[in-house]
């Protein structure tokens, strides 16, 4: 063929009188014959009125458009001098030889690596093994399955729900549950519950009555970017550190996003990348739609190649489709319509490619006539590109080139016309030698067409593809077995029997391809990158997947679905991006514009007379300002300013709006708290009088509520670590300290929003029948509880007190309860530490859910310090450097909050506390470890008040004596640091105080006396009146001290 520089352009003939012109030029001698020529030529111009700017603008035009034919080829065609082929080279067969011209470029260099996602689970790995190796022991106990929750945009039945729904029922046959959430209902609802799956119609997440705590799943899979809504949920906390797996089937928001891009639509793109950047892992079902969303990777993008979405599509098209198509382009019903399709991105090679198949092609212009009577006529259509490129000038080129027939050869771009192309065509070639990742996804549309494919032996094909079963393989780049693969697909201008029997297996291979591939992936990637706790029980091995979940998909749940035929995504994902970018400015708008009412013309006239009234009161304070400097004011003497000024500083701090909540709060016995931390929990956030928030975070706390914040309380939860680490201690502590300056009530309470979305918290008759209780002191001094150890989903095995703990505590909480009750009670040798929790039938309290007595709640708290300042101390080093401690399996930064979560039950159990078990629902009272059955069990010597009083002392005086030390300790962060030294030092302070403002008023009093007085000059003596009539001068006397 030679090179297309040389072969695509035409060669020019000059015109004679140019020839001659230009010969005559060269010579030197200057006869009249010469001078006769150049005259002939002048006149020749100015005769025919020929421009010189005409023929520059000719020139310029031919060279504008060769540089434009040469920039909108793929890439460039010679960026460095290439030697000359000969025809008989380029036929030879073997093109690898042109590499080593630099001509022949595969795009072997463009290649998605997921590098960070698989640098992160190797790291993760190496993590796991070395908690292992830090763990004192590395038990688990399975006592329940790991929990998925599959959050839907819709239940409308589609190729992705057929994905999922085998991706579901392959996780479920190795341990996983799945749970449905859906945005909106549809058919799709029967076929997840005949799988066995609860399907759950939920809200997007801005709406206020959204009741699913999340934290309840191990893993969140969210599938299509159509579920972005339930994003808003995920980016809050406390759910934000939740695995979430987002699968993105579409190009739709894609292409959106460049549109964003180019139109600097940037807080819109933001929006988006806040999801992306939310998502532990981006899933794409091919590298291409990786790449299309490259923008927006932040390391997190990975593929799991395999969608029926190609095999469904087909399914649902009317084969009598494939006639009435080519009558539309042109096509007669014996034409043979080859299509020469190649890889989706563009590199220099890919006209180069186009040109080798075209180039094995050639001998079937032999077979077909020319003519345009002729019954069959040989089309071939080049498939690649996109509309805004002008690849069609080169394919023009290339055919010309290889002196095809004008009209033989056409180009198509992929974007524009693809599914009706394909199915039109008669034959398929792949003509990109590029080596793919996955399988392309336009052979297997081919292949689902049941449309003969010829392909090269490229890894990736080879692996799924037969040869000369299911099509046809040819080695990459050889044009002499291509030209033997085309000759056997078509003979005599017809396809051949091999070629219908390839199609036919193709489509039954096609409909069911990459099934294993995807299923095992989705099971792989859950498994690297879900951090089961320790009474989560292990999925199974992949390979123990049955081999009938892997092999194809789950068509067969499809059958009974009526309109499958009904649903077009493409269309769909634009209606909802449309629907999207509608209601986030119409957000925006209302966010930045005032709130205005419906009736504008009331609104108006109340702000006029609200301007009026303020203008008059303006103006009557300025006139009394007036009238007040013009008169005398009494100003008081300095000791009643002095007073006056300390009352109102004593009353400044009492002097705020109490709103209803609270007032009524005054009256009640008992008030119940309910910790939580972000803005994911206020859905389940009681708002009545009998309960009060606390916020573990400033930035989380609850807008236009009467919520306390305890970072500013304690000091110490404005510390990240301490804030996860303690839970719902750290709001414990908060209101433990200085309590009287926040809680008035005779009991306390705690409510956990968890137990309240798991529908465990108290009901109306369940709170009035505590209320009770508490005001008749029923049951005296005595724990109220109302979510039960043994009706708990990790306790499934109904389990004993310990073992619960060591359960949920990696089999590490006996070890370390014994340890920190050692190093608590300063004990040295080594004695059994662990108080017994004997088994009697009785139930624990779970999930901090319970009411205490305000005196025995500061108890608990003076006990609870020096428990968890002992347990830090052991903790500290090792779980701060490292994320690890010996009470989970693997990285946790709520170490030991679940061993936390039980220690009421210890303290009320052995400190000689009555245990009431509430119904939250009926409100029933039933009494637990009743004092008889506990003789002989209790430690009440080392849980007693004297004994935790004495040493809470006993550190506050070590804490506040020896202020120099700079070791790091807890404890007196966590609270009041007060012993009786404390007092004696403030009563002495006072005292000291007291006795210099005596010894200042003595003073004063001193100076007072001592001071001289000033001696009288003189004074005035009012004359007497005098008679009108006398008309005498006026007399004033001024009499002086006798000496």
């Amino acid at each position: 063929m030679g090179s297309l520089e040389s072969g695509s352009t035409a060669s020019l003939k000059r015109d004679p009188v140019l020839r001659s012109s230009s010969s005559l030029s060269g010579r030197t001698d200057r006869s009249t014959f010469l001078q006769r020529q150049r005259s002939r030529f002048s006149r020749f111009f100015l005769f025919k009125k020929l421009d010189y700017l005409q023929w520059i603008c000719t020139v310029a035009v031919f060279l504008f458009f060769v540089v434009l034919f040469q920039m909108f080829l793929p890439g460039s065609v010679v960026e460095k001098p290439i030697k000359t082929l000969r025809d008989e080279e380029f036929s030879s067969g073997d093109l690898f030889f042109l590499k080593e011209y630099g001509i022949l470029d595969f795009g072997d260099d463009i290649r998605f690596e997921p590098s960070k996602v698989l640098e992160k689970f190797r790291r993760d790995a190496g993590e796991l093994n070395l908690s292992y190796a830090f763990n004192r022991t590395t038990l688990r106990y399975p006592h329940r399955k790991p929990q998925l929750a599959l959050v839907l945009a819709d239940l409308l039945v589609d190729s992705q729900q057929l994905l999922m729904v085998t991706v579901a029922a392959a996780l479920q046959e190795i341990g996983y549950e799945i749970q449905v959430y859906s945005l909106e209902g549809g058919p799709m609802h029967g076929i997840w519950r005949n799988l066995g799956v609860p399907v759950s119609i939920v809200q997007a997440c801005d709406r206020a009555d959204v009741t699913v705590d999340w934290l309840n799943y191990d893993g969140i899979l969210v599938n299509s970017f159509e579920a972005k809504d339930m994003f808003s949920c995920f980016v809050q906390e406390p759910f934000k550190s939740l695995p979430l797996v987002w699968t993105i089937h579409e190009r739709a928001l894609a292409t959106r996003l460049r549109n964003y891009t180019s139109n600097r639509q940037i807080e819109l793109l933001n929006d988006w990348k806040k999801a992306f950047n939310r998502s532990t892992v981006v899933i794409f079902p091919n590298y291409v739609l990786s790449m299309m969303y490259s923008t927006f990777d932040t390391g997190n993008f990975f593929v799991i190649p395999g969608s029926p979405a190609e095999a469904w599509k087909i399914d649902t098209r009317v084969k009598s489709e494939k006639d009435y198509l080519r009558a539309k382009m042109g096509y007669g019903p014996e034409d043979i319509v080859v299509t020469i399709v190649g890889s989706e991105l563009l590199y220099r090679g890919l006209w180069l490619e186009h040109s080798i198949v075209l180039r094995a092609l050639l001998p079937l212009l032999e077979d077909f006539s020319s003519d345009d009577n002729s019954l069959s006529h040989l089309e071939i259509i080049v498939l690649s590109g996109d509309p805004t490129s002008n690849y069609s000038l080169a394919v023009e080129a290339i055919a010309i080139n290889l002196k095809y027939p004008s009209g033989v050869v056409k180009h198509v771009p992929m974007d524009t016309d693809a599914d009706n192309v394909l199915t039109a065509s008669d034959v398929v070639i792949y003509g990109s030698f590029a080596e793919e990742q996955s399988f392309p996804d336009i052979l297997i549309k081919a292949m689902c067409l049941e449309k003969p494919i010829i392909a090269p032996d490229l890894s990736t094909i080879r692996k799924y593809v037969d040869d000369r079963v299911s099509g046809y393989l040819f080695p990459k780049g050889n044009v002499k077995v291509l030209s033997q693969a085309i000759s056997q697909v078509i003979s005599k201008g017809k396809l051949s029997p091999l070629a219908h029997n390839m199609a036919s297996l193709g489509r039954v291979t096609a409909k069911n391809l990459l099934v294993s591939e995807c299923v095992e992936g989705y099971a792989l990637l859950l498994e690297n990158i879900l951090r089961l706790p320790s009474e989560v029980a292990l999925p199974k091995a992949i390979t123990e997947i049955p081999a009938n979940l892997k092999e194809r998909w789950q068509w067969h749940l499809f059958d009974s679905v009526s309109d499958l035929k009904n649903s077009n995504t493409t269309t769909r994902s634009y209606s909802f991006l449309d629907k999207f970018e509608e209601q986030w400015y119409r957000t925006q708008l209302e966010r930045s514009a005032p709130v205005i009412a419906a009736d504008d013309s009331f609104v108006y006239s109340i702000w006029l007379e609200e301007k009026r009234t303020e203008m008059e009161n303006a103006r009557k304070r300025r006139e009394e300002e007036e009238l007040k400097d013009r008169s005398e004011q009494y100003h008081g003497n300095w000791d009643e300013i002095y007073r006056n000024a300390k009352r109102a500083d004593r009353a400044k701090n009492v002097l705020h709006e109490r709103d209803e909540g609270e007032l009524e709060r005054t009256g009640q016995p008992l008030c119940i708290y309910e910790p939580y931390f972000g803005e994911g929990a206020w859905p389940f956030l009681h708002h009545t009088s009998l309960y009060r928030g606390i916020g573990l975070s400033t930035k989380g706390r609850r807008r236009r509520a009467d919520d306390i914040d305890a970072p500013s309380r304690l000091s110490l939860l404005n510390n990240p670590y301490y804030r996860d680490i303690l839970g719902d201690f750290g709001a414990y502590f908060a209101i433990a300290n200085r309590i009287d300056r926040l809680h008035k009530n005779a009991w306390i309470g705690f409510g956990s929003w968890r137990a309240t979305a798991r529908m465990a918290s108290l009901s109306r008759a369940a709170e009035n029948a505590l209320l009770h209780a508490v005001q008749t002191k029923r049951h005296g001094d005595a724990l109220y509880f109302w979510v039960r150890m043994d009706m708990d989903p990790r306790n499934s095995l109904q389990l004993d007190f310990w073992s619960f703990c060591d359960a949920i505590n990696a089999g590490n909480c006996k070890f370390a309860f014994s340890e920190t009750l050692k190093k608590m009670y300063g004990l040295k040798h080594d004695l059994e530490s662990l108080p017994p929790m004997p088994q009697d039938g009785d139930t624990w309290s779970v999930m901090q859910s319970w009411a205490l007595p305000t005196k025995s709640f500061l108890e608990f708290v003076m006990f609870s310090r020096m428990f968890v300042d002992a347990l830090d101390s052991q903790m500290y080093h090792e779980h701060h450097s490292s994320g690890h401690c010996y009470l989970s399996l693997s990285k946790d930064k709520h170490c030991y909050s679940r061993l936390l979560e039980l220690l009421v039950n210890v303290w009320a159990y052995h400190s000689a506390r009555r245990m009431v078990y509430v119904n939250p629902e009926t409100g029933a009272m039933h009494e637990q470890h009743r004092f008889k059955n506990r003789r002989g069990h209790m430690w009440v010597k080392w849980f007693s008040h004297a004994t935790v009083k004495s040493m809470d002392e006993d550190l506050a005086e070590e804490a506040d004596t020896d202020r120099s030390l700079r070791r790091r300790w807890l404890w007196p962060s966590t609270g009041e640091v007060f012993w009786h030294g404390v007092f004696e030092r403030e009563r002495n302070r006072r005292h000291q105080e007291k006795e210099k403002r005596k010894q200042k008023s003595k003073e004063k009093l001193d100076r007072m006396r001592r001071r001289n007085k000033q001696k009288v000059i003189g004074k005035f003596v009012k004359p007497p009146p005098e008679d009108d009539d006398t008309g005498s001068s006026k007399t004033t006397v001024l009499i002086g001290n006798s000496r």
